[in-house]
């Protein structure tokens, strides 16, 4: 019984261990003001496409999660400004809107977070009060369905939810907002839900350049600004804004509270007095982004901490109003090609002048379908090389010279080859969400021949951000392998001793 109990126990503390390394997270906002984006099935695949694996929507929309249904992609659901009114007064309307919206795409649809209201401090009227009455409603539907587990409820917050940002240790939340945040903070600490936090760099350097230098907003900084209260010594405006949330929590003594990041990028076009916003340097901030958050840096007065964080956003949304720039923060114009290159991996070198990742091989190259991808994965790259990616899939088909042997890898590495040939041949046009891989060997077999960059074909005007997911064959839930397997030996050894 005692071998028994050692056994119980020691499986119980690897099971914590691997939970408490799991990496941060970096998902998508996909936002919709525009009259012109794609339609949600086609949204959903192009997210399948590039195995973005968490996304952000702002409402609840059935359109859009019958088109995630199935697709193993995590979904923030919101709950919209002017639906906080009906929800924080009668529980049945909390009721009425899970039962209709949520429960007949659940679990199909992998719904994780509802965020009920969205930057209630920058909205004119007496708003914010009605937030936690609606989240202890909406949190009361969840436990009638017993869901209250599986699905966090929590609220966003722009930075003006601060009277001071800086210097970070002085971070702290607006006595304006007092009678909000009190009870507000004391739910999410109540429910293990995260504080969420809109954060743009960008803004701050671009109403106050004298005071914030580009490098230092974009991860570029070649000197660190010195915390005086702590020493700390910060590279990047993101951690100096992140560190003054927690600071501003701690000083309330709310110290359990994580901070989960729902906004943040850079756009790529702006007005003419909104110089920064370039395709460059929305590139340069989101891959600088991607490759300290998947590293699990954390920020200096939390080192190491999971910081997951949203991207902002998929598309170019041609209704918002205002600046130039508020229509530019996507990844992705309506018509779903590029406006940038991009590596969710946070591996590969992006070249920043020619918009490609760079390649260190200049002999023909051809891409294929990867042994290591699932068939779901393959099968959704393939429908949208043949569909979207502009590539001629008539090949592939029954009786022509390539439908032979009839498989998905047979077929995705056709389809997989000439679009990546089409595309210059460069790294970016074979990753299709970790399932495609270069080789330099020529595939042709029979008379299903392979083209090459210099082969006699129609270009296609497509391009595609290489975005994939965090994980891979080297981690177990954001653990290095090699952490995974001295856990795993320590384990046995254990077990023999007992």
């Amino acid at each position: 019984m005692g071998c028994g109990f050692r056994l119980v126990f020691a499986i119980l503390q690897l099971l914590v261990i691997l939970d408490l390394c799991e990496g941060s997270i970096v998902g998508i906002c996909y936002g919709r003001n525009a009259d012109d984006l794609p339609t949600p099935d086609k949204a959903a695949q192009l997210v399948q496409l590039h195995n973005i694996k968490y996304v952000r929507i702002y409402d609840s929309n059935i359109q859009v999660l019958k088109a995630f249904a199935n697709t193993g992609v995590e979904l923030m659901i919101g709950v919209p400004n002017l639906d906080l009114l009906p929800f924080s007064q009668f529980q049945t309307n909390a009721d009425t809107w899970l039962k209709n919206s949520i429960l007949p795409y659940y679990p199909a649809t992998k719904i994780t977070y509802i965020t009920v209201g969205a930057e209630v401090t920058e909205t004119t009227g007496n708003v914010s009060a009605l937030v936690v009455p609606a989240m202890r409603n909406v949190l009361t539907a969840l436990k009638k369905a017993g869901l209250s587990k599986k699905i966090k409820v929590s609220s966003t917050h722009s930075l003006g939810v601060l009277s001071r940002s800086f210097p970070p240790s002085a971070g702290a939340f607006s006595s304006s907002y007092a009678s909000f945040l009190k009870p507000l903070l004391e739910f999410l600490a109540e429910n293990q839900s995260p504080f969420m936090i809109d954060i743009y760099p960008y803004y701050a350097y671009r109403d106050s350049p004298s005071n914030v230098t580009l490098d230092y907003a974009l991860f570029q900084a070649s000197s660190e600004v010195i915390d005086p209260n702590t020493g700390l010594l910060y590279t990047n405006m993101f951690d100096a804004q992140i560190d003054a949330i927690y600071y501003a929590l701690m000083g309330l003594n709310f110290k359990t509270i994580n901070v989960m990041v729902t906004e943040t990028g850079w756009p790529s076009k702006g007005s003419p007095k909104e110089t920064a916003a370039t395709p460059d340097n929305a590139q340069t901030y989101n891959t600088n982004l991607i490759r300290h958050v998947i590293n699990n840096t954390g920020t200096p007065a939390k080192p190491g901490e999971k910081v997951d964080t949203y991207l902002f956003s998929l598309f170019n949304e041609n209704r918002k109003p205002g600046l130039e720039s508020e229509r530019n923060w996507g990844l992705f114009y309506p018509d779903q090609t590029s406006v940038y290159n991009l590596d969710f991996t946070g591996k590969n070198a992006v070249d920043m002048t020619t918009n490609n990742v760079t390649s260190s091989n200049a002999t023909t190259t051809w891409c294929i379908a990867s042994s290591k991808a699932s068939e779901a994965d393959l099968q959704n790259a393939l429908d949208w090389a043949c569909g979207s990616g502009n590539v001629d899939c008539t090949p592939i088909q029954p009786s022509q010279p390539c439908f032979e042997p009839d498989n998905t890898v047979s077929h995705a590495s056709y389809a997989f080859n000439v679009y990546y040939q089409q595309n210059g041949a460069t790294d970016i046009a074979c990753s299709f969400g970790g399932s495609g891989i270069k080789v330099d060997k020529n595939p042709s077999y029979d008379s299903c021949l392979y083209m090459t960059a210099g082969s006699n074909k129609t270009i296609a005007s497509s391009n595609t951000t290489a975005i994939s997911s965090t994980s891979s064959s080297a981690t177990v839930k954001g653990v290095p392998a090699w952490i995974f397997t001295c856990f795993l030996a320590t384990f046995i050894s254990f077990l023999f001793r007992s």
